[in-house]
């Protein structure tokens, strides 16, 4: 998976940071999956090396314009475009109704399918979003002021390593077939022996997982979700002296996003986020905010605008 960040900043863009937007690239499949889409995300597009093109599903969080303003523009776009063979688009229950209605009133015309799914009875009865034959996709309600959701991008487990050398003592001959074998599956060879291929496997292999975890006051819920994650993507609005100020606006400090990340027991925590009050040249900046963070859970990140990170499974 490869992680980018084209939209890093809470409430209101600033010169260096964009309103949220994360997109999630799966190159194994050429697909691309964003998450929340704020006002200017499709500029972000085209100062990145991603393609609108390969956009095939949208995550809403929550209906906050900072998180969805820039989705009708980017979808009509995508029309415009005329390469889309339909796009998911997953939320809150009012997500259809607001798309719907911007498209209706401005006489726009989407010219592929879209697809809604509401994400509030998986997320509080603990099903799955989504499930493919690679991914499964959970999300869990957060704590904040309009009903918000947290996600967990799962692979499911690969493979275990194949045995060359196995298949080569057992007059296997090389080809095709080896990678029939190497997923496990039985194959009828062509003098006639059956092979499964779990016989020639070791232990099947985990995936990596990548958690999106915004807006939200420190909860439970969003531990548990990210729990053993490769990366946790966590909101960081306000430093750990704002501590009041996020409780009654229910969004998370720097050291609550630490501590779900330390209690999850994640390899790797990014904060993202970040109330332009911190904008560098300010008494408090993001690095204060990233040390308060790292006091806690060391291996954190600051996120910024077009940063990617690479999540790949172990060797």
């Amino acid at each position: 998976m490869q992680v980018t960040f084209l939209g890093t900043s809470s409430g209101v863009p600033t010169r260096a940071r964009n309103v949220s937007s994360v997109a999630l690239r799966l190159p194994q499949r050429s697909e691309l999956w964003l998450f929340d889409c704020g006002e200017g995300t499709q500029h972000q597009f085209l100062r990145s090396d991603l393609r609108l093109s390969q956009l095939r599903r949208v995550f809403i969080t929550h209906m906050h314009g900072d998180h969805v303003f820039g989705l009708p523009g980017l979808l009509a776009s995508l029309g415009l475009a005329g390469n889309s063979s339909g796009v998911d688009l997953y939320g809150p229950d009012p997500l259809e109704a607001y798309l719907q209605g911007v498209l209706r009133t401005s006489s726009t015309r989407i010219g592929y399918p879209m697809a809604f799914h509401r994400v509030k009875e998986p997320a509080q009865q603990g099903t799955l979003v989504l499930e493919d034959d690679d991914i499964i996709v959970r999300a869990t309600p957060l704590t904040h002021r309009v009903p918000a959701y947290a996600y967990r991008i799962e692979q499911k487990p690969r493979a275990g390593r194949f045995d060359v050398a196995k298949a080569h003592a057992l007059d296997i001959p090389p080809g095709p077939i080896y990678g029939e074998l190497q997923q496990g599956r039985t194959v009828t060879l062509e003098d006639g022996r059956t092979i499964d291929g779990r016989d020639l496997c070791g232990p099947a292999r985990p995936g990596v997982s990548v958690v999106y975890c915004t807006d939200t006051v420190f909860c439970e819920a969003a531990v548990e979700l990210a729990r053993g994650a490769d990366l946790l993507i966590h909101e960081s609005t306000f430093s750990h002296a704002e501590a009041e100020m996020a409780f009654q606006r229910q969004h998370s400090t720097s050291t609550m996003a630490a501590q779900t990340a330390a209690e999850a027991g994640v390899k790797q925590l990014a904060l993202t986020h970040l109330s332009p009050r911190y904008a560098p040249g300010n008494p408090v900046t993001p690095q204060d905010l990233l040390q308060e963070a790292q006091a806690i859970f060391p291996n954190t990140l600051l996120a910024k605008d077009f940063l990617t990170l690479e999540i790949s499974p172990p060797a």
